[in-house]
């Protein structure tokens, strides 16, 4: 499913245009962005969990060529399932 799929779901399911699922979808994305970069947890109670970890720079090894690289430090975004979620996948 990609994200125009996705719309066509959400604007069927809710009764409205797909053009409203469309803004509904984009400003949901954008607020989780947005609660993620202040370093906010975000949840989802049945769905899951955003949240950010920080990252360690460290050295790590080109493949190719076996040569040693720095790689930077980082903020990564982490997901963890919810219970309803879970159980549904499985």
């Amino acid at each position: 499913m990609n994200k125009s799929d996705l719309i066509e779901a959400m604007a069927a399911d809710a009764g409205i245009s797909k053009a409203a699922a469309g803004k509904a979808l984009d400003s949901m994305m954008e607020n989780v962005k947005g609660a993620l970069k202040k370093g906010d947890k975000l949840s989802l109670v049945g769905f899951g969990s955003f949240s950010t970890a920080a990252r360690a720079a460290r050295d790590g090894r080109n493949p190719q060529t076996g040569a040693t690289i720095k790689i930077a430090a980082r903020t990564v975004v982490k997901f963890k399932p919810g219970s309803e979620l879970k159980d549904a996948v499985n």
